[in-house]
């Protein structure tokens, strides 16, 4: 009893333990008690200003540039980092960085309970502006809120946050253990905003995401607002890229021209084997369905590139297809050969020996009962398994990933393109291709479903018209 409480007290102080460790990088990042000072040590004031539900502010079709109206300056060459990189530059760290478009460009960094606001000095010269001017900040806050809301994608906003907005001029604000810094030139020609932790190496909890952004001169932008209702549905169409569609079908059509008719043999093949050898190549032709497509993808890579023998030995022969064309459709038929291998063999063990036996005495071929009578008969079941191996082709992402890459107009199909439309913030055509699938999907299989219906009846109707023929006679 003794050694059980010992044991049970010894648990509940690990999971203590565990939670204080895990609970501790929360709490260096959300300190709202120490509050930002400058480089020079001084301690920045919070902002009074606050979001203003009713601004008037127009957000330009790529949401790269806001104006607000009646402001004196606008944002241009905006973007929104929700993510930032922690790596190391040539043995150098600079800490958790996040891209500025110019060295004079304003960042503003979401943290857990504040918000750093960095406007370079010499921009706000140029413009007339007093950093520190209520008015000013009230506007700009206004502006980003809108900005940020547009460009989001489902991301967090900082207007839903109980922010407090510190603005600075300093190209180094310290809270607590993190130090910012803005404008710091990794390499020559880009710029940063970085957030380093004292002690340590991964800065990135010091920022939730960031944004950046120049301030320019109202007078001198000119801010085309997003299409609504026809129009944009006009501009969109008038903008997409179709290539993925093009590639999509024609990578599926021929995967599945290639599924079909290696399904069909293997299958055939498999079941005139002896038991063991039945099981092995069984094994090899159903693994590729139980296995992640990211890991078929890496050996395709492995086997077709320089690092195996088959590889080099194709590259020395001129055939190069690791990151081409053929290498969807590749990748595509090895996803999609099982299931219809696994349809086709079930449907041809499920045919009546007997008849297979009968079409032998009457001196058919193997090859002959295998395409005049083993096929019709196994016809449903082998319409079924080439509606899921072209879905699954048409659906293939990882495999094709891996081995062929992401080359618009070569190698991006519609699930490539769905994805690195939502990362890259174009969700409406994103939704779009997601449509395009299910449409396409929904009409090859509603195809084959009528056509095996239809040969059924046929079928069934034959069988009728000799039975009442042999009873007429």
């Amino acid at each position: 009893m003794n050694l059980c409480k010992a044991t049970y007290r010894i648990l509940i102080a690990l999971a203590l333990a565990i939670a204080v460790a895990l609970c501790l990088p929360v709490f260096a990042l959300a300190d709202e008690s120490v509050a930002p000072v400058d480089e020079s040590g001084a301690v920045i004031a919070a902002s009074s200003a606050s979001i203003n539900a009713e601004a008037d502010v127009t957000v330009s079709g790529d949401e790269k540039e806001a104006l607000l109206t009646d402001a004196s300056f606008g944002i241009e060459s905006f973007s929104r980092q929700n993510k930032g990189t922690n790596k190391s530059y040539e043995g150098a760290y600079y800490g958790y960085r996040y891209p500025m478009p110019a060295s004079d460009a304003f960042s503003a960094i979401v943290a857990q309970g504040y918000m750093i606001i960095y406007i370079p000095a010499e921009r706000a010269s140029a413009l007339g502006i007093n950093v520190d001017d209520s008015t000013f900040q009230q506007a700009f806050i206004s502006t980003l809120s809108v900005i940020d809301s547009e460009s989001s994608h489902g991301g967090q906003l900082f207007s839903k946050l109980d922010e407090a907005y510190y603005f600075t001029s300093s190209p180094t604000v310290t809270v607590g253990d993190y130090t910012y810094r803005f404008g710091v030139e990794v390499e020559e020609g880009y710029y940063y905003a970085t957030s380093t932790l004292a002690g340590s190496e991964d800065g990135s909890g010091g920022g939730i995401y960031a944004e950046s952004g120049v301030l320019a001169d109202a007078a001198s932008m000119d801010v085309v607002a997003k299409a609504t209702g026809l129009d944009a549905l006009g501009e969109f169409f008038a903008t997409l890229d179709w290539s993925p569609l093009w590639v999509s079908l024609r990578t599926t059509i021929t995967a599945i021209i290639v599924i079909f008719i290696l399904g069909l043999l293997a299958a055939w093949a498999t079941m005139r084997m002896s038991s063991r050898a039945k099981g092995i190549f069984d094994t090899i032709f159903t693994i590729p369905m139980v296995l992640p497509p990211t890991v078929c993808g890496f050996l395709l890579l492995w086997v077709f590139g320089k690092s195996s023998l088959m590889g080099q030995w194709l590259i020395d022969h001129g055939i190069d297809l690791v990151f081409t064309w053929p290498a969807t459709v590749i990748a595509c038929v090895v996803v999609g050969f099982p299931l219809m291998y696994r349809t086709a063999r079930g449907a041809f063990e499920n045919v009546e020996p007997t008849m297979l036996d009968a079409a032998r005495t009457l001196g058919w071929g193997e090859w002959k009962i295998f395409l005049r009578l083993m096929i019709p008969l196994a016809w449903p079941s082998i319409a079924a398994g080439t509606v899921l191996a072209f879905a699954r082709a048409m659906g293939e992402f990882g495999c094709t990933l891996f081995f062929a890459g992401n080359y618009a107009g070569i190698t991006q199909t519609i699930p490539i393109a769905i994805y690195f439309d939502w990362m890259g913030g174009n969700t409406a055509a994103a939704w779009f291709w997601v449509i395009v699938v299910i449409l396409i999907s929904f009409l090859v299989i509603l195809f084959i479903n009528i056509y095996s219906s239809r040969t059924q009846r046929y079928r069934r109707g034959g069988v009728v018209d000799k039975h009442e023929s042999k009873n007429r006679h």
